[in-house]
């Protein structure tokens, strides 16, 4: 715990253990010391359900949140008054009294194969062995060669690529995002980016969110100059077609935004986990309608088949 001296506020960021969280928070803690020098910052690391349980693909735990509830815990206790998340692991619903108030400029949101040869995953052998634990990439994947046999990994970036190193997986898919902000050493691997017409990310993916307590004007003053307006705007149309559909990591939904000439694009599919069925759409509005956006477009691919697919999904988990 920092000693508050010379009457400086003093701000408590909550964030997870893992290597890429402390890189994103510590970035985080950077620029509001840079912004307010008077301002001190504590990182408080928190350890959170999706930390302990590393051995199930997070499709089988179950439950939203798994890598949020307990900072989020911790925000409403006051043990922290900021948390700085990954905006795709970010529930649709936020506990009463919270809220993501901030949302960074968007890093590279695309997916990345990392494989033994070049051209991608065009190139990977028969029946190679892919690594995620994602059902949105494992659905997205199997609709482009059906060949190809997904296997569960989970872990952070270091130990995905080292089981890759090791001979355990042919490739591995991860966010473009976390493989740029920790550049791991890949040794020999070829990362090959996976273009977005065929591959669309997670909702909300190279996004961070900084979480805060809604009554706290102190600490959105600290962090606010973080906002990327554009960003915003393309996640909260992503956010509101995920909230329609009621998704989360156990359904294989992906999302992705873009603003372009004052208009968000969005681009959407729902699928089944063997990609079997895979239904995409795109649709526009003017910026300051991204939540109608949102909105839209989810009805209209349930409309499509969408709704059957859940259908079936839900009631094979329950």
């Amino acid at each position: 715990m920092i000693s508050q001296t010379n009457h400086n506020k003093i701000i408590k960021i909550g964030t997870r253990g893992s290597k890429l969280a402390l890189v994103q928070a510590n970035w985080v803690a950077d620029q509001i010391r840079s912004h307010h020098p008077d301002t001190e910052v504590a990182l408080v690391i928190i350890k959170t359900t999706g930390d302990k349980i590393l051995d199930v693909p997070l499709a089988k735990v179950g439950g939203k949140g798994l890598f949020v509830k307990e900072i989020e815990d911790a925000l409403q206790d006051r043990r922290v008054d900021l948390a700085v998340h990954s905006m795709k692991d970010v529930p649709t619903e936020i506990p009463a009294g919270l809220g993501i108030r901030v949302i960074t400029e968007r890093e590279d949101p695309r997916d990345v194969l990392i494989s033994h040869q070049d051209d991608g995953v065009r190139g990977l052998p028969l029946s190679a062995r892919v690594g995620t634990s994602s059902l949105r990439r494992q659905a997205q994947i199997k609709t482009f060669r059906k060949d190809l046999i997904v296997l569960p990994l989970r872990g952070n970036l270091d130990t995905r690529v080292k089981k890759l190193i090791q001979g355990e997986y042919d490739a591995v898919i991860l966010a473009a995002a976390g493989l740029n902000r920790l550049a791991p050493d890949l040794g020999e691997k070829k990362v090959s980016y996976l273009n977005l017409e065929d591959f669309i990310p997670a909702v909300g993916q190279g996004a961070l969110g900084i979480e805060m307590r809604l009554n706290d004007i102190d600490s959105y003053e600290s962090a606010s100059f973080l906002n990327h307006p554009k960003t915003a705007a393309a996640v909260a149309a992503e956010r509101a077609f995920l909230i329609t559909l009621e998704g989360g990591c156990q359904v294989p939904i992906g999302g992705l935004a873009q603003l372009d000439n004052g208009r968000v694009h969005l681009s959407a599919f729902i699928a089944d986990p063997e990609g079997e069925q895979l239904i995409r759409g795109t649709d526009a509005a003017p910026l300051g309608q991204e939540a109608i956006l949102g909105v839209r477009l989810a009805r209209h691919l349930l409309d499509q088949g969408g709704r059957e697919i859940l259908r079936r999904i839900y009631q094979f988990q329950g």
